[in-house]
């Protein structure tokens, strides 16, 4: 998908969840999500960025954090918890 139509999914989706304040680094997501698919199984991509993106929503809602150093806190927690795995070597 070209990166212009996931820019307009984002919006699409920030705005039906009425977050449209929201900065999302796409690039920064999908890096993770490979990371992810590559280190433990394909499966693996969305469940990491879904759980990454719901520790910085709770880090932001509780007023731990700004929106940008709890996606950063979380995305490094989980390529720390990525790097401390070995491949899979049933990663298709």
């Amino acid at each position: 998908m070209p990166a212009a139509e996931l820019e307009e999914w984002v919006r699409e989706l920030l705005a039906a969840f009425e977050l449209t304040d929201t900065q999302v680094d796409i690039d920064q997501v999908l890096s993770l999500a490979g990371v992810a698919a590559h280190t433990i199984v394909r499966p693996a991509a969305p469940l990491t960025t879904y759980l990454a993106g719901y520790a910085a929503g709770l880090a932001v809602g509780s007023a731990r954090s700004g929106e940008k150093p709890a996606m950063d806190a979380a995305d490094s927690l989980a390529r720390a918890v990525l790097a401390a795995r070995t491949p899979s070597s049933d990663n298709a």
